[in-house]
């Protein structure tokens, strides 16, 4: 207890002596009298430790120890954690993984000086009166008439003028009844503001969620909350990037955030699910899904069903076994975990002739869609691994390149569908999981549509998961004549990945991709970004490594002369035939997604930069805004008092529009 005590002296006789820098409270060896009476080296080990504390710590807890937007105080006397220099030693060596508190693997002397340091932190905070009204993390205030009480978000039934789940609607159709906007006066949409994240590291992937006035939208590792009127930023919370991340993890994408009551979850880079406070961006817990080590990532947004958050996994050309997880919105504790690669001997490991399952893949990538109704929740997977090299897997590869339908409750497996058995093209089934309630040919019906990346749009019935309708959406499909009634596709030769390479179409991107869809009630059309492309597939026998992509192969795109580009395609529900289109919206299949309102518009991103409103019915063009970005991004729309705005992201810029 003698460093304690001389640590109190030395801090205290800075502090209350008046020997401080203007708004600095952190000792300072060279300020203090009478340095040999409180013991030099203890003041020797303040100033060393306050170097370490700066260039390690500071960057979280701030400069004072009292906070930052990425960690909470530490120097509250009243914190168990922290009450000794061992209980200080031991914290930052071993982390705080629940709360997103690494582990930092130093040497004693320097764990000796920052645990020092901390402590003269501790006991000059002791020593100084509280600041009134003072918040940790510091915040903006929230807008008026904001952030007074937190409105519950009623995903299932949301008020009109919200979006707030990444879909905005639980359905996944990116219908919005919101009409003050419509075909009458879309040319007098204007831009309304912008704002822009610099640290963004690409593109940005995310879909804003808005509720209660306040936007919600992330990148990677971090998340922001704004005034949706204005774009002012209210909060921010980051916490650095994870080096040494695999595949689309280690590319920086996030694609949003889930809402329930007072909190925002989102999830980090290196498969963490976290959960945060809505009003101050706070972090509430924190917890692993899997070990970054092993391939393994998070890109997407969570899910909210009832009391659960619900979120899957990245690392889908890395060799991860994929699974879904459920956890407890409260606490942060796992409720379920759903394995979409079987263990050997587990039903469904028949499927998986060889030692592949092992490293199987099957991510869980995109987020899936809910039926309060029918309680069932629905996901999408991924592909199988290695991607291009089915000799170490036989069989059907389940539960890859399917949709799962699950009791939300339990995790427990109702049914599945294969959109393509032993997929050997990496054709992700991670497209959206549309439901949608219609007349079917006849017959009200409750029913789940996918414009698939293999190049079919399917119907099913949601309850039995049985195909109504499987039709081709792009003329180059090359691979499967057509798909037969029970489900499975009708194979033709010469589709496989060889050494030398195989000509197949669609390409590895697909006839489309994970971008949004979008379905109108009004019109009866399902709206998606359809490519016409091939691609050179070629196989190898590279097997998985820590830290790398699980391909077995590779591909090129096909030789000029195939047909190529991107078409936004409107689909007939009820014969899978497009009923329109407009073609050349841009180059690559990878672009901004849809949304479709009741005003009788469609957005969308094209390829020269411009975002457009079109009429939905027929798909003429009725308004654009040229902003120079690239799409990455699906539109929304919602309304604040009244005014309805239309938010989109562009490149690492958050566009808003409004009428003028």
């Amino acid at each position: 207890m003698r460093i304690v005590t001389v640590l109190v002296l030395a801090c205290g006789v800075r502090c209350l002596s008046g020997q401080t820098a203007t708004g600095d409270s952190s000792p300072d060896a060279s300020r203090i009298e009478n340095e040999d009476a409180y013991g030099w080296k203890a003041v020797q080990a303040i100033d060393s430790g306050r170097q370490q504390f700066l260039a390690r710590c500071a960057s979280c807890h701030g400069e004072d120890g009292g906070g930052g937007a990425r960690g909470s105080t530490i120097v509250k006397v009243d914190q168990p954690r922290a009450s000794s220099r061992d209980a200080v030693r031991d914290l930052i060596r071993r982390g705080i993984p629940n709360v997103g508190m690494p582990a930092f693997p130093l040497s004693d002397e320097e764990l000796d000086s920052i645990a020092t340091y901390v402590l003269s932190l501790r006991a000059a905070s002791a020593a100084k009166p509280p600041a009134t009204g003072e918040s940790t993390p510091p915040v903006h205030p929230m807008p008026a008439g904001m952030g007074v009480s937190i409105p519950f978000v009623d995903v299932a039934q949301p008020k009109p003028g919200t979006w707030p789940t990444y879909h905005g609607r639980l359905n996944g159709n990116r219908f919005s009844p919101l009409e003050t906007i419509n075909t009458g006066n879309v040319q007098h949409l204007a831009a309304a503001w912008m704002f822009t994240i610099r640290s963004a590291p690409r593109d940005l992937q995310v879909t804003p969620v808005v509720a209660g006035g306040v936007m919600f939208l992330t990148s990677v590792n971090e998340a922001f909350a704004l005034d949706a009127r204005s774009g002012r930023e209210i909060w921010h919370y980051s916490r650095p990037r994870t080096p040494g991340l695999a595949g689309d993890a280690a590319s920086g994408i996030n694609r949003g955030v889930a809402l329930l009551g007072d909190r925002v979850f989102t999830v980090t880079d290196n498969a963490h699910l976290i959960a945060l406070d809505r009003r101050t961006g706070q972090l509430l817990w924190d917890v692993e899904m899997a070990d970054a080590r092993q391939n393994y990532g998070a890109t997407s947004a969570p899910l909210v069903v009832n009391d659960l958050v619900i979120s899957g996994v990245s690392g889908g050309d890395e060799g991860i076994r994929g699974f879904l997880d459920a956890y407890r919105a409260a606490t942060g504790e796992r409720v379920w975990r759903f394995w979409t690669v079987p263990a050997p001997g587990e039903p469904g490991s028949e499927t998986w002739g060889g030692r592949a399952i092992e490293h199987g893949c099957a991510a869980t990538w995109l987020t899936g869609t809910y039926d309060p109704e029918s309680r069932l929740l629905y996901w999408p997977t991924g592909n199988p691994c290695p991607d291009y090299n089915g000799a170490e897997r036989h069989g059907d590869n389940l539960y890859s390149n399917s949709v799962l339908a699950l009791d939300p409750d339990t995790g427990t497996l109702k049914w599945h569908y294969q959109f393509t058995p032993h997929d050997l093209h990496d054709w992700d089934a991670t497209e959206t999981p549309m439901l949608v309630d219609a007349e079917f040919r006849g017959q009200r019906r409750k029913l789940l549509l996918q414009g698939n990346r293999n190049g079919f749009f399917y119907v099913l019935d949601r309850l039995s998961g049985k195909v109504l309708l499987a039709e081709p959406f792009v003329k180059s499909v090359t691979w499967a004549s057509g798909i037969d009634a029970d489900g499975r596709p009708r194979l033709l030769p010469g589709n496989e990945p060889s050494v030398e390479g195989q000509r197949v179409c669609p390409a590895v991107a697909g006839a489309t991709n994970w971008m949004s869809t979008a379905f109108s009630a009004r019109t009866g059309l399902f709206y998606l970004f359809a490519d016409e492309s091939c691609a050179i597939y070629t196989k190898n026998d590279q097997w998985w490594e820590a830290g790398k992509s699980f391909y077995g192969g590779s591909t090129r795109r096909a030789p000029s002369g195939t047909a190529s580009g991107k078409t936004l395609k409107a689909i007939d529900l009820q014969t899978g035939k497009t009923a329109w289109e407009i073609p050349d919206v841009g180059e690559g299949i990878l672009g901004s997604g849809l949304m479709v309102t009741a005003g009788g518009l469609l957005f969308y991103g094209d390829g020269g930069g411009a975002f457009v409103a079109a009429d939905a019915t027929n798909g003429k063009a009725l308004w654009q805004f040229n902003t120079n970005g690239r799409w990455r991004a699906g539109p929304m729309t919602y309304a604040v008092e009244g005014n309805q705005y239309v938010g989109v992201a562009a490149g690492t810029t958050i566009l808003a529009f409004s009428l003028r």
